[in-house]
């Protein structure tokens, strides 16, 4: 048992010190402190905690603190050994048992874990099944289990995981040994669904905000989705790390192609690639600075890379949860991010049409509906996003609006638009009635506009008294109240070939007993940027994070470098040796010493012998400490911690070659 495990009379001085002396934080943050000390004195927690919110350090902490070692329950079997590695580098002593590994080395893991030379110990849900698991832990001194991704429990949950059913054993055969579940996504029915399957009745309960203020959320008009994504990144993040999530693997492979092509170093993720282009894929995105993954929902499962600059969707996701996780990725460091969608009428069609055709019993496909209403709310709101967002998972957002995504930073336009309303269902009616026929948003729009296609005249439909009535509004600006009246429940999607059909609510808007508020649709821009609620520089500008001087500039790329070529040495992510917002703190500092170093947020003891000299050598080399900096420098808050926040999810099966 090393120093650090050692517990004393005071936990709560044993945690800070613990914080200190490993972590290189002087202070926690939140309710860090509260849930930490309620675990060391033997109470079981629930923590609800957003993506880089700190939640890692709730159980590390312990572990390190109380006697024996933390066992981590976690899906996360593909990253275990990039945790266990940042752990290691922190001088944490830890370890994974899973089916990565040979026999000769869980039995290795195993033996250090009945020798007490482990503080935390990585099993996957699906191993404690295992009688021989169950008989390795009992054999062993544990001090905390730590239960992550939580919502795994769930079963109306978006990432539902039978083998997390099991694990109310843990209370059941340890009543002594403190349980800490914890997740970053739950609404209110899914946080106490946690409670009762993992049998934590007498659990203390801590929610912290989901809000992530220096993500910036903004959602765009889907046109030319590659263009669009392509100019985007172009303008605002040249040179960045980010995930692009598209919904059918086709999507995924045309999009990273497309991306290559014009000069963005891309690469596809998605369970149709072999496993060893999957692992080599998620290797280097770990390990190299500025590459983009075109991914499918199938990645994402503990990516905790903290310099994740920006999250994209070209395809509407199912639920706000997922959206939430995924958007989550971006931005663990703290620094500011993006979280940018391209969202159309398509988008909706098709999630309806996946809905109506999925397997799944009828409360299945009503729960898929609901998760699928609350996201198209969130696209088509006039208010602020971020507030939707907080709402939905049940915390009351500030009165103002956030100033950080796009309905507050260009608030769009309302208008009423009953009679247009009217007149999109009154051309279904007419089909329906006069013709016996259904057809889709475009055949719709094509009457409303009187176009004269080839289909239309095929089908008489000119001859309709709806013909040309439309002719008032663009074809887009059709296509966005086809899309609001789909999204408001008054219209519904049928059949394999998406056609419209009424709905109950859609008798009300006819008989002029309801009136309809669309958002207006913005004119589309020529550039991502000339679109965009905000360029870089007003994205930054609206977050809590000051831009470096120029003049430091140089010093935070040397560090980088510096930083590259260390990771290369060890092969481990580059974020192991220090994140961004570290470096950023040393350039600001400009330590001279190594003693110095040590006052800078996230050195631990562990950093500070193994990487002192060297970055102090970095800092001499450059010529001294320039204008703008001043030695010395205080530690700030428990930053957000590298842990995963991510689990594997199926692509979605059938899936379309595209639908872009």
């Amino acid at each position: 048992m090393t120093e650090v495990d050692m517990p004393t009379a005071d936990g709560s001085s044993e945690a800070r010190a613990t914080l200190h002396r490993v972590f290189g934080y002087d202070a926690f943050r939140g309710e860090q402190e509260a849930i930490i000390d309620h675990v060391v004195a033997g109470g079981d927690a629930v923590v609800l905690m957003p993506t880089g919110g700190g939640k890692s350090l709730c159980y590390q902490i312990p572990a390190l603190v109380r006697p024996g070692t933390g066992i981590v329950v976690s899906p996360l079997i593909a990253l275990m050994q990039d945790q266990v590695d940042a752990l290691r580098a922190l001088g944490v002593r830890a370890g994974f048992v899973n089916s990565s590994q040979d026999f000769d080395e869980r039995r290795v893991v195993e033996a250090e874990f009945l020798a007490g030379e482990l503080d935390l110990l990585y099993l996957a849900p699906e191993r404690l099944r295992l009688d021989s698991t169950l008989d390795l832990l009992s054999r062993g001194k544990i001090s905390v289990f730590a239960i992550d991704e939580a919502h795994c429990v769930s079963q109306w949950g978006h990432d539902f995981r039978p083998d997390y059913l099991a694990l109310s054993l843990l209370g059941e055969r340890w009543p002594d040994v403190p349980r800490i579940a914890l997740t970053a996504t739950a609404t209110r029915a899914t946080h106490q669904e946690i409670t009762q399957r993992l049998d934590m009745p007498t659990a203390r309960h801590f929610e912290a905000s989901f809000d992530r203020p220096n993500i910036q959320y903004r959602i765009v008009p889907k046109a030319d989705p590659k263009k669009q994504l392509l100019s985007f990144l172009r303008e605002e993040h040249p040179g960045d790390a980010g995930i692009v999530y598209c919904l059918s693997r086709n999507s995924v492979d045309k999009t990273a192609e497309f991306l290559s092509g014009n000069g963005i170093e891309a690469v596809p993720y998605h369970a149709g690639l072999d496993a060893g282009t999957r692992a080599r894929h998620q290797a280097r995105f770990l390990r190299e600075e500025g590459l983009v993954v075109v991914a499918t929902i199938a990645f994402g499962m503990g990516i905790d890379k903290p310099d994740v600059r920006f999250v994209a969707h070209l395809d509407l996701p199912k639920s706000v949860e997922g959206y939430y996780q995924e958007t989550g990725r971006a931005g663990r460091d703290g620094l500011p991010s993006t979280a940018w969608m391209a969202y159309g009428l398509n988008d909706v069609i098709q999630q309806r049409k996946l809905i109506q055709s999925g397997e799944g019993d009828e409360a299945f496909r009503r729960r898929a509906q609901a998760h699928l209403d609350a996201m198209l709310a969130l696209c088509e709101t006039a208010q602020c996003r971020r507030g939707q967002l907080l709402n939905y998972f049940g915390q009351e957002p500030g009165e103002a609006g956030c100033g950080n995504c796009d309905t507050c930073l260009t608030p769009p336009e309302t208008w009423d638009g009953t009679v247009a309303a009217q007149k999109v269902l009154s051309t279904v009616v007419r089909l329906q009635r006069e013709r016996g026929q259904k057809f889709g948003a475009v055949q719709i729009v094509d009457i409303l506009l009187g176009k004269r296609t080839g289909k239309v005249i095929q089908f008489d439909h000119d001859q309709l008294s709806v013909f040309g009535i439309g002719q008032e509004l663009s074809e887009a600006e059709w296509r966005g109240v086809v899309r609001q009246l789909l999204a408001q429940g008054l219209l519904a999607v049928e059949g394999d070939y998406g056609t419209l059909v009424l709905t109950e609510a859609s008798g009300s808007v006819l008989r002029r007993e309801r009136e309809v508020p669309l958002r207006k649709e913005p004119k589309r821009p020529t550039s991502a940027k000339a679109g965009s609620s905000s360029g870089r520089g007003e994205r930054k500008a609206k977050t809590a994070v000051p831009e470096l001087p120029e003049s430091l500039l140089p010093a935070f790329e040397a560090l980088r470098a510096w930083r590259a070529e260390q990771a290369r040495e060890q092969g481990v992510p580059a974020y192991v040796i220090f994140h961004d917002a570290t470096l950023r703190e040393i350039v600001t500092a400009w330590p001279t010493s190594v003693a110095q170093l040590g006052g800078i947020s996230g050195v631990g003891e562990k950093k500070l012998v193994t990487y002192g000299e060297g970055v102090i050598g970095v800092l001499a080399g450059l010529g001294g400490t320039p204008d703008d900096g001043e030695a010395g420098g205080g530690k700030a808050a428990a930053q957000g911690d590298p842990a995963a926040d991510d689990w594997p999810e199926m692509d979605a099966e059938p899936e379309p070659d595209d639908w872009i």
